[in-house]
């Protein structure tokens, strides 16, 4: 079989997954079902209860505005950086068409949002992965969003905070996404050696390229209840090793007990927590 009949058959079959997703939101456009617990919930009190399941406390994906919202001491969030645009550089057949129904769906550029917002009155450097854009891969957008953001960071002595939620490199730029990982790493050490605060927020998941770079630099590196944090999924490392791995692997709370983690926060409790840790390293 020839590799152009290979792509055409996975977009006949992404095609067909993308058209039964749309028909399931238009049947349940006035409610979801937990993905947890199938308990079926009203939007609103989703969004009343910031995005956690009030029966199982499941936590749902936040767009980064949304995330912003929840942080920012200003009702609005303003726009410091114009956002960069993705191209093909490896001429990956249909990347240009995923961009732009992501694009389209989610209403951003690309798989990451930075702002600089007042959190408990301290200015902070903020970036968010979403998960919606193509799994929050990082291709050389994310790359170069992440190291200008820790960039401008560096050179108005603002703390850095990244929340992380991503399945890995993006594998429709090559060699190129895989830079990306020396890239930001790069960009982050340079910002803590000047001195610079970088508190890293792994949501769920955070895996991959991701998580084998920026988002395990953090000065003080903290998660969400169960988010899936890994390199390798635990179905592939039970495959390799052929052992059935412990209960909860993987999950936040099993990293904070082995030392992965300083600590496991809450979404409700994440902005409280957030303005005592930057209060304490800030220097006026």
């Amino acid at each position: 079989m020839k590799i152009a009949q290979i792509f055409s058959r996975k977009k006949d079959n992404l095609n067909a997954l993308n058209k039964a997703r749309r028909e399931k939101n238009n049947r349940v456009e006035e409610g979801i079902s937990c993905p947890s617990c199938d308990n079926k919930l009203e939007r609103n009190i989703i969004k009343e209860n910031l995005g956690i399941c009030p029966k199982c406390n499941y936590y749902f994906p936040l767009s980064p505005m949304q995330r912003m919202a929840l942080l920012s001491d200003e009702k609005q969030v303003k726009k410091h950086f114009h956002p960069l645009k993705s191209i093909n550089p490896i001429d990956f057949p249909n990347y240009e068409e995923k961009l732009k129904e992501n694009r389209e769906k989610t209403r951003q550029s690309d798989a990451i949002v930075t702002e600089i917002i007042k959190i408990g009155g301290i200015s902070t450097a903020v970036g968010v992965l979403d998960g919606r854009f193509l799994l929050g891969s990082m291709g050389t957008v994310v790359g170069e969003e992440i190291a200008r953001l820790a960039e401008y960071a560096k050179k108005k002595k603002l703390p850095l905070v990244i929340f992380s939620a991503s399945g890995g490199a993006r594998m429709q730029e090559g060699i190129f996404s895989l830079m990306q990982m020396a890239k930001t790493a790069a960009a982050v050490e340079r910002y803590k050696q000047s001195g610079g605060l970088f508190i890293s927020v792994l949501t769920n998941p955070t895996t991959g390229g991701v998580s084998a770079s920026f988002a395990s630099l953090g000065d003080i590196t903290i998660a969400e209840p169960n988010a899936l944090i890994c390199f390798a999924g635990p179905r592939v490392i039970e495959q390799t090793i052929g052992e059935k791995l412990p209960e909860g692997f993987q999950r936040a709370e099993f990293l904070l007990e082995h030392g992965r983690l300083d600590a496991v926060i809450g979404r409700v409790e994440m902005k409280e927590w957030l303005t005592k840790v930057l209060k304490l390293h800030s220097k006026k």
